[in-house]
């Protein structure tokens, strides 16, 4: 690996955990460069803790959804960088291809194999294009929610054109009646792309996730030097909130957190009982470096400052900072 490979893991790294510069190098280097296994090195050391920061894709791309008498497709197509992602050629070829998607109905075969208005397949198309920018281009994946069983609601986050973002969430919810509390539907979508769940419930969550979040959580605790008494105890309890964290309906509400998902729906709940039929997040081509992450930044740094001194915020490309608008003098973060 190139001293630039390294340096731009070393961010990446960085960014993704908030650890420091020299364990990040060293979990590089014990792992081979390889991020997800750095990651796990450092929560196993318990130098890192887990955050939805670590289960977004660390890539660039967008997101495009067309929605139809009912029914919805979406489909994420990553790049490299940014800088490809605002390419004319890539949004024409993005956007021809959620058309093809909603025809194909989220079949990734279907949808490589099918011919694009020049009469070429799509296979063949991202070939030519990736030649073109010099960049690696990836369908990630692709999904169809039909119209049968519940109604669709979708929430579209840094979108660029109508229906096209950075983050795209779906759910399809049954008990809806039109008129009457249609509009939960959007806001469980908008909780769904900030909260990014795993599953609707607990029992959805992935076994294979489950032990390989408590392979981390038992190490991490037998490295702190606990007892195994208390530390089976304590293993216990944080997988139970791993669960309950990364379970729709278990999550804490995002508009209200005194409340949590399931609570929601029953508040809203008219004659049926409103149910999660399924759901689309984790469209998570954004960086860690969005304005949701400077706003959490000055309100955090906000709660060291109880003599109701305002907080102004300095930002252009290369560095975001703030300062006390009293005094003019820097906050260090």
């Amino acid at each position: 690996m190139s001293n630039k490979d390294l340096l731009d893991n070393i961010k990446k790294l960085r960014e993704l955990t908030g650890v420091g510069f020299k364990d990040c190098k060293l979990a590089l280097d014990e792992n081979d460069g390889d991020i997800d296994k750095s990651i796990e090195f450092l929560r196993k050391k318990g130098i890192a803790k887990a955050s939805k920061k670590m289960s977004r894709t660390a890539s660039e791309g967008l997101v495009l959804l067309k929605e139809d008498k009912g029914m919805i497709s979406i489909i994420e197509v990553n790049s490299e960088t940014d800088f490809v992602a605002k390419n004319e050629d890539f949004i024409k070829f993005c956007k021809e291809l959620s058309e093809l998607n909603f025809s194909c109905k989220g079949n990734l075969d279907k949808i490589n194999n099918s011919k694009m208005a020049n009469n070429l397949t799509v296979k063949d198309n991202l070939v030519s294009l990736i030649s073109k920018i010099g960049e690696k281009i990836i369908i990630r994946r692709a999904k169809f929610f039909d119209n049968n069983d519940g109604f669709n609601f979708f929430y579209v986050h840094s979108a660029i054109e109508k229906n096209i973002g950075k983050i795209i969430s779906v759910v399809k919810l049954d008990g809806i009646i039109k008129g009457k509390n249609e509009e939960i539907g959007s806001k469980i979508a908008m909780h769904i792309a900030a909260s990014n769940p795993l599953a609707i419930d607990r029992e959805g969550i992935d076994k294979q996730i489950v032990d390989k979040e408590m392979e981390i959580i038992k190490a991490e605790i037998v490295n702190s030097g606990k007892p195994d008494a208390l530390a089976e105890k304590i293993s216990k309890g944080k997988i139970s909130k791993f669960l309950n964290d990364n379970s729709l309906l278990n999550q804490i509400w995002i508009m209200d957190p005194k409340k949590k998902v399931f609570d929601i729906l029953k508040e809203n709940s008219a004659n049926k009982e409103i149910k999660v039929i399924e759901f689309q997040g984790d469209q998570n081509i954004l960086t860690v470096n969005t304005e949701l992450g400077i706003l959490k930044l000055i309100t955090d740094t906000e709660k060291d400052f109880l003599n109701g001194s305002k907080i102004g915020l300095n930002f252009n490309p290369k560095k975001v900072s703030l300062f006390d608008i009293q005094s003019k003098k820097a906050i260090s973060l």
